[in-house]
């Protein structure tokens, strides 16, 4: 079936499923799945919809993680076809999801498929966790499906997240980490007044400019080999009525860490109120930590990776720990080693979001050799390495 793995995205891309809808997404993979055996546990919560499948009994754990929410497909007269229509022009397929990560969820199913063909009696156990609660606020999609595994005592020791990972070609860039990401919605309280009698109110945005900018500039730690430094950007700033004459009573701004492993989000909030506080402003924070860093060390899992990679495209892949946040950072917290693994990147989340086809096969071929090379009897009576 050469074309298995684009007729399957095509399905996938043409049931629109803005987050947190499905769009019937997930009864499509699991019918697929069941059919090659797996035991499927729908997990829905809220609005969202979750489910785990496990094929086998016994032994090491490998997982593969999705989601089949995209982002909205923005302003639709730009797109070159429907965002829903799944397009094929000059050899790569258009829609909202194709890259992000439609594509990858199929190529993860007909490899599945490739694999238990070859392997029906294959050790170890092979499973897919897939939510729709990704590209949201992700509070009831993956975190739901690890607590749920956490209380009934379950592990993932091997965990491949079919994030679009590549960057110029297919395979070319792995990411093995990611770091930890933590906002802040910042309020500084003034005193409301008229604008040219400035001693009877309390401007809180003459009072808020040096320390923000304090907050800007400052060096939080230095990174490591594996992360670069702590970084603080400020994504929005708003204070004002509306009108001219008026000093407003609060200021607000949001902002946002991603920090290494090097800075704990305990150390970066104490940073945070200090700056604050020696600046005697009136203020207060809420606080949401949306995950914490993580890092798998080379070791079973990216080594089965990267040879795959070698053996199906014939390129050495790089690993990274940069870029935003992935569900891996909830997996990880079960211990076991995690990457994210997927298609080329430069399209995702854009208008005319596109992933070549020829690359979705490619994809299949290198996650049915993740599976072989980890679901061995090699590996089936050993305990892997995990993450640290």
């Amino acid at each position: 079936m050469p074309n298995a793995v684009l007729d399957l995205a095509m399905d996938l891309v043409s049931r629109p499923s803005v987050t947190p809808e499905d769009g019937g997404c997930q009864d499509l993979l699991i019918r697929r799945l069941e059919a090659i055996g797996f035991q499927v546990t729908r997990l829905p919560a809220g609005e969202v919809h979750n489910f785990w499948a496990e094929r086998g009994a016994r032994g090491p754990r490998l997982c593969f993680a999705g989601h089949t929410d995209v982002v909205p497909p923005g302003p639709r007269e730009d797109w070159h076809s429907d965002p829903f229509t799944p397009t094929l022009h000059n050899g790569c397929l258009y829609g909202r999801g194709a890259a992000d990560m439609k594509g990858s969820l199929a190529a993860m199913v007909v490899a599945a498929e490739r694999f238990v063909a070859l392997h029906p009696d294959h050790p170890g156990r092979l499973a897919f966790l897939i939510t729709s609660d990704e590209e949201g606020i992700a509070v009831d999609g993956t975190r739901r499906v690890v607590e749920w595994l956490q209380a009934a005592g379950q592990s993932i020791d091997w965990c491949v997240v079919g994030e679009p990972s590549s960057e110029e070609h297919l395979g070319d860039c792995i990411k093995n980490g990611r770091r930890g990401s933590l906002n802040g919605r910042l309020t500084v309280h003034g005193i409301q007044g008229h604008i040219a009698y400035p001693e009877k109110a309390d401007n809180p945005i003459h009072r808020s400019l040096r320390p923000l900018a304090d907050l800007a500039a400052r060096s939080w730690d230095q990174g490591n080999a594996h992360f670069p430094p702590t970084r603080l950007q400020f994504s929005n700033i708003h204070a004002g009525t509306g009108v001219g004459n008026v000093i407003p009573g609060s200021l607000q701004a949001d902002f946002n860490f991603r920090f290494s492993p090097e800075s704990t989000p305990e150390a970066l909030q104490t940073g945070v109120e200090g700056v604050l506080d020696g600046a005697d402003l009136r203020y207060s924070i809420d606080w949401q930590l949306s995950g914490p860093p993580f890092f798998t060390p080379p070791g079973d899992l990216v080594d089965a990776a990267t040879q795959a990679i070698r053996a199906v495209t014939g390129r050495e892949a790089r690993l990274s720990t940069a870029g935003g946040t992935s569900d891996g950072r909830f997996i990880a917290q079960l211990g076991g080693q995690v990457l994210e693994l997927g298609p080329i990147n430069a399209t995702i989340h854009k208008v005319n979001e596109c992933v070549a086809a020829a690359d979705l096969d490619q994809l299949a071929q290198i996650y049915t050799q993740i599976m072989t090379v980890l679901l061995s009897k090699t590996h089936a009576h050993s305990s892997p390495s995990h993450a640290q």
